[in-house]
Formats: C-alpha cells, sequence, structure tokens
C-alpha cells in the first residue's frame, strides 16, 4: 500500500484535484442544488454527524451532572454543619430553660427551707452494681461540702448522702445504696420508722423502711419524708412513696418498700445542703 502511494501520489493528487473543480463547476450549473456526489457524500457523512452530536450531547450532560453532583455534596456538607450548629444552640437554650426552672424551684425551696444553705454542683460520675449506687459530683471540701451533708433536687426530693469528699469533688451514696440509714416518717399518719438501703432492693431501684411500730396503717402512695432524728439529716426531705408493706421472714417486724421520688438516671444537676438548722 505504501509503494501504491509512492508511486501514484501525484496521480490521485491530480485526480482529487479534478474531482473537487468537477464539482464545483457542477454545482454552478445546477443553481445551487446539490450534486449526485455531493449528496451521496452528505448521506454517508449526516449519520456519522448526527451520532458525533449525540455523543458530544451526551458528554456535556455527564460533565454537568458530575459538576452539579460536586456542588450539591457541597451544598449538602455546609447544610450538614449548619444544621449542626442549630442543634447546638438548641441544646444550649434547653439547658438554660432547664437551669432557669431549676433555680425558679430552689427559690422556692429556700422561700420554704430559710435556714438551708445550698451549694449546687454537677453530676459528672455514676456507679451502679450489685453492690453500690453512687454519683460522683463536681466539689467538694473546697467548696464547703462535708461528708454526711445531704444532696437533694431543686424540689427538695432526696438524693443521697455525701459519703467521701476531696478537694474538687465528692462521691455520694444515693438513697438506694446499700449503705443508706436514716430516720423517716410517714407524712399521712406520721409513723416512723428507719430508712435503709437493701442489697436485693437496690437492683429494683427501691429502699426499706424498716421498724414500722405496731399497729401502723400504711398504705400504698403514702408519701415518706426524712424525720430528722438523730439531728444529723434535715427533716421534711422528701424520700418517696410507699410501694407495698410486707412481714419480714420471722414473722416478727413489717416493713415498707418505698419507691424513691427522684429518678436518678436523669439527674444533671442537684445541690447539696451544706448547713441546717436543728428543729426540735
Amino acid at each position: 500500500m505504501k509503494d501504491f502511494l509512492r508511486q501514484n501520489g501525484i496521480l490521485l493528487l491530480v485526480i482529487a484535484l479534478l474531482l473537487s473543480i468537477l464539482i464545483g463547476v457542477t454545482s454552478a450549473f445546477l443553481g445551487g442544488q446539490a450534486d449526485p456526489l455531493s449528496n451521496v457524500v452528505n448521506v454517508i457523512i449526516s449519520p456519522i454527524r448526527g451520532g458525533v452530536s449525540a455523543a458530544a450531547d451526551w458528554m456535556e450532560g455527564v460533565y454537568t451532572y458530575v459538576f452539579r453532583y460536586q456542588e450539591l455534596e457541597q451544598e449538602l456538607t455546609e447544610l450538614r454543619g449548619q444544621v449542626g450548629e442549630l442543634e447546638d444552640e438548641l441544646r444550649q437554650k434547653e439547658e438554660a430553660i432547664r437551669e432557669n426552672e431549676q433555680l425558679r424551684e430552689l427559690l422556692n425551696l429556700q422561700a420554704r427551707r430559710r435556714d438551708f444553705t445550698f451549694e449546687d454542683v454537677r453530676i459528672t460520675g455514676r456507679s451502679t452494681s450489685n453492690w453500690e449506687s453512687t454519683l460522683t459530683l463536681n466539689k467538694g471540701s473546697s467548696s464547703g461540702i462535708e461528708a454526711g451533708d445531704c444532696v437533694v433536687t431543686e424540689t427538695g426530693v432526696l438524693v443521697g448522702v455525701v459519703a467521701e469528699t476531696g478537694t474538687n469533688w465528692s462521691t455520694v451514696s444515693t438513697i438506694i445504696n446499700t449503705e443508706t440509714q436514716m430516720g423517716g416518717i410517714v407524712n399521712r399518719t406520721y409513723s416512723a420508722g428507719v430508712l435503709e438501703g437493701d442489697f436485693a432492693l437496690m437492683n429494683q431501684g427501691r429502699l426499706k423502711m424498716n421498724y414500722l411500730p405496731e399497729g401502723a396503717q400504711l398504705v400504698s402512695g403514702d408519701e415518706v419524708l426524712t424525720s430528722g432524728r438523730g439531728e444529723i439529716f434535715p427533716s421534711g426531705l422528701v424520700v418517696g412513696t410507699v410501694e407495698g408493706v410486707f412481714t419480714d421472714p420471722s414473722g416478727q417486724t413489717r416493713y415498707a418498700v418505698v419507691k424513691p421520688a427522684v429518678d436518678l438516671d436523669v439527674l444533671i444537676k442537684v445541690f447539696v445542703i451544706k448547713d441546717f438548722e436543728i428543729i426540735e
């Protein structure tokens, strides 16, 4: 093929030139109408042009889609960032609302119990097992908190008692912990007993009220408060409600199962009673 082109190249060039002249002359004589040769060439080339044009349009569409997809992906990333910022702002506002409500409730409690001196603290840790139920607070002895101080909610519901303090932390033994022991009284009947933690009941989130007096008429739903006996803990703090009254295995004494008024799992901020007046 190469030899043929080398030998006949000039001849082919002359033939191509003559064809061009012939096509031009024929087109002039036909008054603008396509000559047969041009018509044949266009018939052959037109589908190719259409295919090339379609391919070009498809490539342009693909490019536009990819470019637009990148734009949409960037917009989606920006929107996610904005949503995250709005959610953070909402959490902060909800926390501020919750803290304002707590402060209002605390003011009401302070109005009722002017003898209480409070220290507001945050819960930084929880420990719940078969053996103990404790909370860790973010303040300690440097804030005047001492072992034996009662910890309450903003409405005066008992959470527990400070068991140990460090410089900037405290450990609270909750009301269901097995170490709990304080005087309790049934608000409706004034029946007194001893509030105690119990291994079996702790897993159920409950505590006992032992040593009930004979003939004490307790019913489910009776409110239980701290009695203040022993002058160690303040009186009148809400502990919970009687869930049922039972007789111990010996048949000698009765006890009440008390459901705490506080939900220990949702607490975030609590208040330590650092000082109170002893009411005789």
